[in-house]
């Protein structure tokens, strides 16, 4: 060969071998580190090219092209873990590793108190950033996911009150779900033998527990006035629980008056006005109240039934006789101070 063949040749093949440096180089820069840091959420069955869209977007990426093909040809296409996550630029490998299950997605945990609502607990996940609106509608017209044992339309009083760890793509159904399979951890065999022997539905067991949740002032108060409210209901008395005036209104408790006529409001709520259970649980009972109904303490140290009660200077005062009563309360809660 010539020499100056020889020499073209050398150009040619240092020429080929610089421009693939170059687009080596150039490549590893698309795939490397950027410096930024974001809060990207990637959706259930996301496949790899949207990941590489939604990465690209928050700056996370320069190429989304050349990450989806990673991902492909990798095989973590298929590993990709969905949920909301707060990551680093700190290049493609490393973020396809996060993204595998490198990390974990970013979870909210809430406790939802006794004694609350399904619009209060609505709020609350609308707050962490969750579908409370969703959650509300399907609270309230639950469809195929209501139980058997549940009566009322809605699921009100079976979204048990505990803490709970969600991811934050977590679903309405599956917000739902949790409270409800927290709920039926409480229907034990001896739960449901005791509901047997005291000739009670689920439905009547969890109505009467939310009035006896939101009435009293204490977990050691539960037991007393599941107490009263049982002797009523057996001798046919109106229970007249304030709450379920109060639930019937869409008011919190300090907000009824009897001024204003609230008492006197015209809804199967009201157990001023009709006899027996409402509808359904006006609130949502902890297992406190729950088991309050099962183990009701019902009648005095003389053996005589409770039949009413009431809240002054933070105790719990309890009659078995209409006059006892009248008498107390103008002891303690109409005397001056």
């Amino acid at each position: 060969m010539p020499e100056g063949s020889r020499t073209w040749l050398w150009r040619g093949v240092l020429a080929l071998f610089v421009t693939f440096a170059l687009l080596l180089l150039y490549a590893l820069w698309l795939m490397g580190p950027t410096g930024k840091e974001a809060m990207v959420r990637i959706p259930r069955g996301a496949r790899g090219v949207e990941v590489a869209r939604v990465l690209e977007e928050a700056g996370l990426l320069r190429s989304a092209y050349l990450f989806a093909a990673y991902l492909r040809f990798s095989g973590r296409e298929r590993r990709l873990v969905p949920g909301v996550y707060r990551l680093q630029g700190d290049g493609a490998f490393r973020l396809a590793r996060a993204l595998t299950g490198g990390e974990k997605p970013l979870a909210v945990t809430l406790t939802f108190p006794e004694g609350q609502r399904a619009v209060d607990y609505a709020e609350r996940l609308s707050q962490a950033g969750l579908d409370g609106e969703g959650f509300l509608r399907l609270a309230q017209d639950p469809g195929a996911l209501k139980p058997p044992y549940v009566e009322a339309k809605g699921l009100e009083g079976y979204l048990f009150p505990a803490t709970y760890t969600f991811d934050l793509l977590a679903t309405p159904e599956e917000v739902v779900r949790a409270m409800l399979r927290r709920f039926e951890a409480e229907l034990t065999p001896p739960v449901r033998r005791l509901l047997e022997e005291r000739n009670l539905s689920v439905h009547a067991w969890v109505t009467l527990a939310s009035i006896v949740q939101v009435e009293a002032g204490s977990e050691a108060e539960m037991p007393k006035i599941a107490g009263v409210f049982l002797n009523r209901l057996e001798r046919g008395m109106p229970l007249q629980a304030d709450p379920t005036v109060a639930y019937a209104l869409g008011k919190s408790l300090p907000e009824l008056s009897r001024r204003a006529g609230d008492f006197a409001v015209d809804s199967p709520y009201n157990t001023y006005r009709y006899r027996g259970l409402p509808p359904g649980p006006i609130a949502n009972p902890g297992r406190a109240a729950l088991l309050a109904v099962l183990n009701p303490v019902r009648t005095d140290e003389k053996g005589r039934p409770y039949l009413y009660f009431f809240h002054a200077k933070g105790r719990l005062f309890l009659n078995a006789d209409f006059e006892g009563h009248l008498k107390d309360l103008a002891r303690h809660r109409y005397s001056s101070p």
